[in-house]
């Protein structure tokens, strides 16, 4: 036996047989798959089982072997519940056939290309059972390891962000996220690959991008993927796309380094005529619908996007188009890089969800220009501000016209004004009956201040106010909730909702909606 590992009755496996060289089968696999009662594995209709062949030396003779054969492997299928549906019962057969021979006291090794627990359809059989039977995972090498050992470059080094992508996203999607990334592993090609490669070229990764078939195994290929025949790509390549070239390290990281930062390298500051622009773009609430054509206009032609990461992530990726994302609390340092990418000639676009004016990027930019003690050359870029919808407007609508009179919008956060100053301000707005959007309600850092204002507004008007509390306005999980100062769930509120506090006069319809007068009544 090529190992010491023996399987156990009643016990299931989940094996990893590696990416193809059966040198890389691990001893302890080995030691599993020879002692095993039953082996079972999965293969497509028309071919053999390529972990079956990885493992053959250690097949044993007598072994009960299961052989798992998918009903479907391209997508299209008449099951009433599409593909996914046929492959859910698929599963639910392979199960039902594994714990027959578990429940009679036979182990059960389930043999798989890589790992088993990375894209492997071992995943769904071991869901199904390990509540039952005592169930072990034994890794195995990855395909994409060894693809990247076939490239024989460094995939990712330093702070670098690899991501590993399915192939069968959508074409911006995948380049959305190629863009996002230092380095990329692409699975799941074949059919998918002319698409993958469209979005490599968007994201500008297609240069350094490379081919992978067959790693580890006899007739391996590498190639430029660009150069590669879209008609003669399996499923199981690969498409490998490496971080920073350990050549170009010196120069690469310093760049990195300063963009990181929120600077570009010195040699980019050096003004070579008129500066860019920069455009403080506000993307709206939510749903690409309620981007405005300008804005919208603007996104299709800068060269450099800047923002707070899920932000950026809602800007289609495109050819020539740079991405820097960021975290929330950095608008000071997303600002200066915004400036000095501009200075150097680019075009640059600031996004905010909302409207950039509101609470947004357009003032973080403006106070960074404005330190001109700092660096006076911000001064000479010039600072385009794109309006979009607001979210407090965008929740009055979702109820009616809450905010229809005399309305102000409030921050709750406390990060950047005392408490005492938001307390005053709240105060005297109520008690001089405006409508109060709240902005930045409740966070996991701030859990109290949403109670706090509701117990002070209760104090100085009363628990008779109507309240709305809108969810995620415009998006797939929209909410709304009506009700009043005194019955508000603080603890219901997060930092995707937004909460309106009415005015006296504010009105609530028999059929739940919600809107305040124009005039002020006598």
């Amino acid at each position: 036996m090529s190992g010491t590992e023996r399987a156990l009755p009643g016990h299931l496996y989940g094996v990893g047989v590696g990416p193809g060289d059966p040198g890389l089968i691990t001893l302890r696999a080995a030691g599993l798959i020879e002692s095993a009662d039953v082996l079972a594995y999965h293969r497509a209709a028309h071919r053999s089982s390529t972990a079956r062949a990885i493992a053959a030396a250690h097949v044993r003779g007598g072994v009960v072997e299961e052989e798992l054969v998918y009903p479907v492997t391209t997508g299209t299928t008449d099951h009433p519940g599409g593909y996914y549906g046929a492959l859910a019962d698929f599963y639910a057969e392979c199960a039902e056939r594994l714990r027959a021979h578990l429940a009679a006291g036979r182990s059960v090794v389930v043999i798989a290309e890589g790992d088993p627990l990375f894209y492997g359809s071992f995943m769904y059989v071991h869901d199904a059972l390990r509540e039952d039977f005592p169930t072990e995972v034994v890794p195995g090498i990855t395909a994409m390891a060894a693809a990247s050992a076939a490239v024989g470059t460094g995939l990712c080094r330093h702070e670098d962000t690899l991501t590993v992508l399915p192939g069968t996203l959508p074409v911006a999607e995948l380049a959305r996220r190629l863009a996002d990334t230092d380095a990329a592993v692409i699975m799941k090609l074949g059919r998918t690959f002319a698409a993958v490669r469209e979005a490599l070229r968007q994201a500008g990764a297609l240069e350094r991008a490379v081919y992978v078939e067959g790693a580890s195994r006899e007739g391996q290929r590498v190639l430029p993927v660009a150069e590669v025949d879209a008609d003669s790509v399996p499923y199981m390549s690969i498409v490998v796309v490496p971080g920073g070239d350990l050549r170009a390290d010196a120069a690469g990281r310093s760049a990195v380094a300063a963009t990181v930062a929120g600077t570009v390298p010195a040699a980019a500051k050096v003004p070579a005529g008129t500066p860019g622009t920069v455009h403080v773009v506000g993307l709206g609430p939510g749903p690409q619908r309620w981007l405005t054509p300008e804005a919208s206009a603007v996104l299709a032609q800068v060269e450099h996007v800047v923002g707070y990461a899920p932000y950026v992530a809602r800007v289609p990726q495109r050819e020539g188009l740079q991405r820097h994302a960021s975290g929330n609390t950095v608008e000071l340092d997303r600002a200066r890089l915004a400036l000095d990418l501009a200075r150097s000639g680019a075009s640059v676009a600031v996004v905010s969800g909302g409207d950039a004016g509101v609470f947004g990027m357009a003032t973080a930019v403006f106070e960074a220009r404005e330190a001109a003690a700092e660096d006076p050359g911000h001064l000479d870029v010039p600072v385009v501000v794109h309006p979009g919808v607001t979210a407090a407007h965008a929740a009055s609508a979702l109820v009616g016209a809450v905010l229809g009179g005399d309305h102000a919008l409030v921050n709750l956060s406390d990060n950047l004004k005392p408490w005492d100053v938001l307390a005053d301000r709240l105060a005297a707005l109520v008690t001089r009956d405006v409508a109060v959007a709240l902005y930045n309600p409740r966070s996991r850092s701030r859990p109290d201040t949403l109670g706090r204002a509701r117990d002070l507004l209760v104090e100085v008007v009363g628990p008779q106010r109507v309240v709305v509390v809108a969810r995620h306005v415009g998006r797939e999980q929209e909410s709304v909730t009506v009700t009043t100062l005194g019955e508000l769930d603080v603890e219901a509120v997060d930092m995707g909702c937004l909460v309106v506090v009415g005015a006296s006069t504010t009105m609530v319809t028999p059929d739940g909606r919600v809107w305040t007068p124009r005039s002020i009544r006598p």
